[in-house]
């Protein structure tokens, strides 16, 4: 085990509320349970469930980490008791349930895969919490395969610019929302078909003249609220609708009818409370199936800021103004 420094600096929040909460402080370094390793972090990625945790909207799961951060990118410093596969050193990109804001977090081995082929940690710390999230929902969840025609809701975040790239490189037709003309140009950009502008117009619209009156096959969701009866507009016979967010509220009216007479199915999800197991089957399915598509360069993800870790609230504002496109992501130095 290499000698380690023992305290850190983390992120932390001083109590719920806006980005002026957030303050640096000096932690302990964690040590490594059964099946856990110890990250030295380069970067971390930042995203939306931080903002919601910050807001004191989304507490951490119980025994996570009260530290923000659900991803990061960094080196194997110490290994946990019945840790296989990893070894110190090894460079890797991790989920995690909390503690990517900080110089050293833990993350569950199976929930550690390679960084990719010529990747920077920068950009591999943008991959795990989208990738994962993208891959359960949009392909194990919504079946999403060649041929289909995809309606992708907020096509220029995290998730969405994500969500564009791997269904267009598994062969599928893409159309996604963004809000403006500049993001729905940088949404075909990205591969998709037709970028639609949600502000000027009517993507239930957009959706019936670009497929022929036939819908589409699925729709990834993040909005909820209004967008759901819409959806099921949308939706082609068979249609399968994945919701992973709610930011337009949690509740809606639903035309039962639409849903017995096009035969949809309605899902939806979360990640965070997931079981390691769990997670770890996404994780062997990424390995896969997507991991390849990076280390080709088929597939990257698309980074729009990076922050230094003390300059974090900055990050969070940004992310709240909605004028990124892709990923920002905190650089770390331990």
């Amino acid at each position: 085990m290499l000698e380690l420094p023992s305290t850190m600096p983390a992120m932390e929040i001083e109590s719920p509320g806006g980005p002026e909460q957030m303050r640096i402080a000096v932690r302990p370094v964690p040590e490594p349970g059964e099946g856990e390793v110890l990250l030295r972090v380069v970067a971390a990625g930042v995203n939306r469930p931080d903002i919601l945790q910050r807001q004191g909207a989304y507490p951490p799961p119980p025994g996570a980490s009260d530290i923000m951060g659900l991803e990061a990118a960094g080196e194997v410093v110490a290994l946990g008791p019945r840790v296989t596969g990893l070894a110190l050193g090894d460079r890797v990109t991790a989920l995690m349930p909390g503690g990517g804001y900080a110089g050293y977090a833990l993350a569950a081995a199976p929930l550690c895969l390679p960084v990719p082929n010529a990747f920077t940690m920068v950009e591999a710390a943008a991959l795990p919490e989208t990738f994962f999230t993208v891959w359960t929902n949009l392909f194990e969840r919504g079946g999403c395969k060649a041929g289909d025609q995809v309606l992708i809701h907020g096509g220029t975040s995290g998730i969405g610019t994500t969500a564009i790239q791997l269904a267009v490189a598994f062969g599928a037709r893409v159309l996604a929302t963004a809000g403006s003309h500049v993001k729905a140009r940088a949404c075909e950009r990205l591969g998709a078909s037709r970028g639609i502008d949600y502000r000027t117009e009517d993507f239930v619209e957009v959706v019936r003249r670009e497929t022929q009156e036939s819908g589409v096959n699925v729709i990834l969701d993040r909005v909820g609220g209004s967008y759901v009866s819409r959806n099921l507009e949308a939706a082609a016979v068979d249609g399968r609708i994945v919701t992973i967010g709610l930011q337009g509220g949690a509740r809606a009216d639903v035309n039962m009818g639409l849903i017995l007479r096009k035969r949809l199915t309605l899902t939806g999800s979360t990640l965070r409370p997931r079981t390691v197991a769990e997670k770890a089957v996404i994780a062997d399915g990424l390995l896969r199936h997507v991991w390849p598509l990076l280390s080709a360069g088929k597939v990257r993800p698309i980074i729009h800021a990076t922050f230094a870790l003390r300059d974090a609230a900055a990050a969070h504002r940004l992310m709240e103004s909605s004028a990124h496109i892709g990923k920002i992501v905190l650089t770390v130095s331990a």
